[in-house]
Formats: C-alpha cells, sequence, structure tokens
C-alpha cells in the first residue's frame, strides 16, 4: 500500500503597501483641464468676435443708402442695396483695378513658384559648393523689409527705361503690370524657398529611393512624387504670398503711377474721393469687393493646408 503525499502549497505573498499615493484617475485629470480649456476656449471666441464682428459691419454697410448712415450705424439695413456695387465698378472703376491686382497676383504667384519650388527641393536633397552661403543669404533675405527698398527698386528700373528710351520712348518697366507681379515674386523669394526648404527636409528619403527604383528620373520624382506631398507647404506658401501681394499698396502705388492701378491703390481713391461726397455705402462696397477674394481663396486650400503628410506613403 502506497501513500501519496501531496506537494506543498506556496504561501500567498502580499505586496507590501507603498508609501507613495496613487496618482489621479483620468477623471480628475480631465477635471483639472477643464478650467484651462474654458479660459482658452474664451479668449479664441473674443478673438473670432473682434476679427468678425467688424467684417459683418462693413458688409452690412456696403448694402445701406445714404440715409441709413445718419441713423443707427448698428442698425440693420432696411433693404438690400446693391446699386453700391454696381457704382463701385462702373462709376468708381475698381472693375479694372480688380482685373489689376488679379492678374498681378496670378503672374506673381507663378514666377516665385516656378522658381522657388526647384530651388527650394536642389537645397534639400543636393549637395554642392557654395550651398551653405546660399542658405545664409535666404535666410538674410527675411529680415529685409520690402517698403524699405521700393526706392532703389523704382530707380533701377527708372534706370532701365532710361537705357531703352531709344528703343522704347514710352518705357517698358514702369508702369507694366507684368513687371510688377515679378517684383513681387523677387522680394517673396526668401520667405517661399525658405518654408518649403524646410518641408522638403520633413520628407523622408525613402520616397525618393523608391521612385528611382522604379526608374524616375529626378525631375519626375520631384514632379510627380515630391510635389503631391509638399502641397500642404505649397498652399501655405500660395496663401502668404497672395494675401501679400493681394494687400500691397506702397510698390504698387510707386511702380504704377498711371492709370493700371491695383484694387487697393483704387480703394484709396475711391475713399477719399467719396469721404467728400458722404456716400459711404459705396466706400464700403469697394472693401467688400477686396475681401471677397481672399475669402474664395481660403475656402479652396483650406483642405490642403490641413492635408497629412503622411496619406499615401511607404508601407513597412
Amino acid at each position: 500500500m502506497t501513500t501519496t503525499t501531496s506537494a506543498p502549497v506556496p504561501p500567498i505573498v502580499t505586496p507590501p503597501s507603498s508609501s507613495v499615493p496613487p496618482g489621479p484617475t483620468s477623471r480628475q485629470r480631465v477635471r483639472r483641464r477643464r478650467p484651462v480649456s474654458w479660459i482658452s476656449n474664451l479668449v479664441l471666441i473674443l478673438i473670432s468676435l473682434m476679427i468678425l464682428v467688424p467684417v459683418l459691419w462693413v458688409v452690412m454697410a456696403s448694402v445701406k443708402t445714404k440715409g441709413e448712415f445718419y441713423g443707427n450705424p448698428w442698425a440693420l439695413p432696411e433693404g438690400l442695396h446693391w446699386q453700391n456695387f454696381v457704382d463701385a465698378f462702373v462709376d468708381a472703376n475698381m472693375g479694372p483695378y480688380l482685373l489689376n491686382s488679379l492678374l498681378v497676383t496670378v503672374v506673381g504667384l507663378c514666377f516665385v513658384l516656378i522658381i522657388a519650388v526647384p530651388a527650394a527641393y536642389a537645397l534639400a536633397r543636393f549637395e554642392f559648393r557654395g550651398k551653405s552661403i546660399l542658405e545664409t543669404l535666404l535666410l538674410a533675405g527675411l529680415f529685409i523689409n520690402v517698403n524699405y527698398i521700393v526706392i532703389p527698386i523704382f530707380l533701377m528700373l527708372l534706370g532701365w527705361d532710361k537705357a531703352l528710351r531709344t528703343f522704347m520712348p514710352s518705357g517698358f518697366f514702369i508702369n507694366n503690370l507684368f513687371v510688377l507681379g515679378l517684383v513681387y515674386a523677387a522680394t517673396s523669394l526668401p520667405f517661399t524657398i525658405y518654408l518649403l526648404l524646410a518641408y522638403f527636409r520633413t520628407i523622408p528619403v525613402s520616397y525618393e529611393e523608391a521612385a528611382t527604383l522604379d526608374g524616375a528620373s529626378r525631375f519626375r520624382t520631384m514632379r510627380t512624387v515630391m510635389l503631391p506631398m509638399a502641397m500642404p507647404a505649397i498652399s501655405t506658401a500660395i496663401l502668404f504670398n497672395f494675401l501679400s501681394y493681394w494687400n500691397d499698396y506702397i510698390i504698387s502705388l510707386s511702380l504704377i503711377p498711371g492709370e493700371n492701378k491695383t484694387l487697393q491703390v483704387g480703394l484709396l481713391n475711391l475713399f477719399q474721393a467719396q469721404r467728400a461726397a458722404a456716400d459711404y455705402g459705396r466706400l464700403y462696397a469697394g472693401m467688400v469687393i477686396v475681401i471677397i477674394p481672399v475669402v474664395i481663396l481660403y475656402i479652396i486650400i483650406q483642405k490642403r493646408l490641413l492635408q497629412n503628410v503622411g496619406a499615401g506613403g511607404l508601407k513597412e
């Protein structure tokens, strides 16, 4: 007869109690962050109202009649007086000024993107002699205020016109919308190249290596691979440069002394004329005409600004 002995059961060891108090739970952390979140939201709401209220007031004032301005300025318009926009386009010549501004802005954007995108890509991916010096010069160009060099630019273009007086008595560089767009592009090149350069450097080289293995050239890789991935940065550059060109007054006033004025210069002339005539509805209609293209552009490219960089990338 055999007897079986059971294995000893190990004692249950309880961990010693820790002297460190337990941390806050997730619900407690959320409660602690709520006051900060409320303050941030309140500040954002106040800033939004500070921007939105004047814009809405200008829009309401643009459809008011002349007699409505002498009552309560915050009262809603009694009707939609669209004649203000017609007068601003026809009588105040805002229509041709709008076309001139669109032409100058499109020409400037085309010039700056054609030069800045390949230059930024080359600086981000290629090593060559003098690269560090070139990057330093681009960085120094960011600190030059364009308004301070308007007079040297004007004197330079005026000298070129004097040199061409034999062939072109009326001149070519002064009072030329295409030259104005070229000046806009040249003055915004440091900012645009530096912005795109920083963005290209964040894109992994693996994308280009995969394109090279597929037989793509450098130019094709930049055009079909890098450009679609860099669209958020390109859209940002388009938005900032568009605002800079569209809202410019000093350069346009200096280089376009003739009748081919841009919208900002024409708006100032309209302001001076309507202030004497006390016809404020036409003036505010001109302001709305200036605002509309900027709003349309932002609506078009806002999705590009938030586009994910890694969308459609390489799989592990």
